[in-house]
């Protein structure tokens, strides 16, 4: 007779438990010991006295009352201006300064109505901070939270920033903070031709940096910043992080990355927004779902309306009836899974219009992924296309790592 083995459902319940309990524990150990740069004052308070200072912000720019990271912080622009720090202007990028534009829509130059300081769209307009908006600036100190996905416009308004700053010869101070997909290093590279604010450099779709790292290495690597005259920078670095230390984002980056979740689902489903499928935008779930109505089959039984909220006042498809896949259950990546768009192409029956004309050769880097997609190649032979870019970029990135 065969004999099987099972423990009591109390029993298997409290293991459960345990094994929880010593994962949020753990989580919260290593979110407790993370110094971000900005609350490293006394290593950037000194270069700021009796300066002139520009400061690029948004509403992740904090310093944190608490190790623990969620109880409670001031923002960098407030906590400044209380020590006597002459704060002249703020450079704000999309989104704006308080985080609640949506994707894409442009922010206009204004005042803030907390400080009363002047505001200068960089998601405007105008980019690039101009030279007269520089006037009388002594040094511009950057602090914003980034994902390490490259067409997270952070990184470009970064490095627009730095080219302004290297044009007026004025030091640039980076604050740095954690970035919660730094573990890994995956996607095509950007070609030279596909490049725009969705990709300046020739970078991975997942660079695992962080801020602080990838601004050195475009700073140093020839012809990589775009502009001849390259900044002084000064980073400031973080304390007790290495790049595998578990880091959730007290603040959400962004209006439609609300939980770790969703930025760990974005490098993959932010390939989503250059097709015709609603990545969760306009739901209370972003970037953590996929839907358009042209994907109504039996393979794709889950399905969900997008209407406009925070973050998203005319989302795609808005109104109309999704169908698709919930992944909010998954465990997180550990790569860019490319399973989700080629299944949501196979199941479309508008296989002609699936692709946006220029927004997906801009999200993905090359015009190569479309193709392969379209021509019915597997996820693990367009990989395999990916992996000598990879390894080259992973040699160039090794020299500018901080945080092994």
């Amino acid at each position: 007779m065969k004999h099987t083995f099972s423990l009591p459902k109390n029993t298997i319940l409290f293991i459960h438990l345990v094994i929880l309990c010593f994962s949020f524990t753990s989580r919260t150990i290593a979110q407790d010991a993370v110094v971000v740069g900005a609350n490293r004052t006394e290593t950037y308070l000194p270069l700021l006295k009796n300066k002139n200072v520009a400061i690029v912000a948004n509403q992740t720019s904090v310093i944190y009352k608490n190790k623990n990271h969620f109880l409670g912080h001031t923002h960098l622009v407030d906590s400044l201006l209380h020590l006597g720090v002459r704060v002249g202007k703020v450079f704000s990028p999309e989104h704006g300064f308080r985080g609640q534009a949506d994707a894409g829509e442009k922010v206009k130059d204004g005042e803030d109505f907390a400080t009363g300081l002047a505001l200068v769209s960089l998601y405007g307009k105008n980019k690039k901070p101009s030279a007269k908006s520089l006037e009388g600036i002594d040094v511009v100190l950057f602090d914003i939270q980034d994902v390490g996905v490259r067409f997270y416009t952070y990184i470009a308004t970064l490095q627009l920033v730095m080219q302004a700053c290297g044009e007026a010869q004025i030091p640039l101070i980076i604050l740095d903070r954690p970035n919660p997909n730094a573990h890994y290093v995956d996607g095509p590279l950007m070609e030279k031709e596909q490049m725009s604010f969705l990709g300046m450099t020739p970078i991975p779709l997942v660079y695992g940096m962080t801020i602080g790292e990838y601004a050195s290495m475009i700073n140093t690597e020839p012809e990589w910043l775009g502009s001849e005259k390259h900044p002084d920078i000064s980073v400031v670095g973080l304390k007790n992080y290495i790049r595998n230390t578990p880091y959730s984002l007290p603040i959400r980056p962004s209006p439609n990355l609300p939980n770790d979740k969703a930025i760990a689902l974005y490098p993959s489903l932010g390939l989503f927004e250059g097709t015709t499928v609603n990545a969760g935008r306009g739901t209370e779930a972003q970037f953590t779902r996929f839907g358009a109505p042209e994907l109504k089959s039996k393979a794709m039984p889950f399905y969900y309306t997008p209407m406009p909220n925070f973050g998203s006042k005319t989302p795609k498809h808005q109104g109309e009836i999704c169908y698709g896949q919930d992944l909010s259950m998954l465990s997180n990546p550990n790569k860019v899974d490319l399973s989700w768009l080629v299944n949501a192409y196979r199941e479309s029956n508008q296989k002609d219009r699936f692709f946006l004309s220029s927004g997906f050769t801009a999200h993905a880097g090359n015009s190569r992924l479309q193709k392969q997609i379209e021509t019915g190649m597997s996820t693990a032979a367009i990989r395999e296309t990916w992996k000598k870019d990879l390894k080259k970029f992973k040699q160039i990135r090794a020299k500018y790592l901080r945080y092994k």
